[in-house]
């Protein structure tokens, strides 16, 4: 567990960007975040949870590309990813992958957590009951997670899950408000998951089905993640 969650705060460490224009006519809000993250990794080890880099929307709007924002729950430990690659399957739904610049991937079916790579203990696969043109589960049933222990094993989850429309709320995400339904997943697995529930909120917007926000779950060890869509 303690190797899991170092390597992630090494991570974030390198976060943005890959595709950051370094020539003088470049927007500042890049290097002025790496630098912010760069000090923030360097005093990883300290007492003290360091603070997040000040976003502002200004400075988003001279970035080009779409991010994320990914906060590791249970360490406070957080990351930018860049939207790398956008595809489809034989399956509904688009699926996207958002990488760190040293290769952590999360992948995303229409913005359903269904694979992580690098974090270790990772999902290596995972079901996503999505319909097109919409995010988020389209219903309740049955989710299988394919996820890789510590002994290299691959263990399948099969959790027993339900979905609640729990009503509009509104989102603000760097001084942007959305119009989004809040939509709730729970899921039971009885023994695979210690007894335990899994719940993962998903915040979509009303009017496109985007989700702007969501807190997911990324196996046993790893635990929630929160997901923020910062530029799109």
């Amino acid at each position: 567990m303690r190797r899991v969650s170092v390597k992630w705060a090494a991570v974030l460490g390198l976060v943005l960007l890959g595709g950051c224009n370094q020539g003088p006519e470049g927007p500042s809000l890049e290097l002025e975040v790496f630098q912010l993250v760069r000090q923030r990794v360097s005093s990883i080890g300290g007492a003290a949870s360091a603070e997040r880099p000040p976003l502002t929307r200004a400075g988003l709007d001279e970035v080009e590309g779409a991010y994320i924002e990914v906060t590791l729950e249970n360490r406070d430990i957080f990351a930018y990813l860049s939207q790398q690659l956008v595809r489809r399957d034989s399956s509904p739904g688009q699926i996207v992958v958002w990488r760190t610049e040293d290769n952590i991937t999360l992948s995303m079916r229409s913005g359903v957590l269904i694979a992580t790579r690098g974090l270790g203990d990772d999902i290596l696969s995972a079901s996503a009951p999505v319909i097109a043109g919409r995010g988020g589960p389209a219903r309740g049933g049955e989710r299988r997670y394919q996820i890789r222990g510590l002994d290299h094993r691959t263990q399948v989850l099969v959790l027993a899950c339900s979905l609640q429309d729990l009503g509009a709320e509104t989102v603000e995400i760097v001084e942007l408000s959305y119009a989004t339904r809040h939509l709730q997943e729970r899921c039971e697995g009885g023994g695979d998951i210690g007894g335990g529930v899994v719940v993962n909120d998903y915040w979509v917007d009303s009017r496109s089905g985007r989700i702007w926000q969501s807190r997911q779950w990324a196996g046993p060890t790893i635990g929630y993640l929160r997901i923020r869509q910062l530029t799109i």
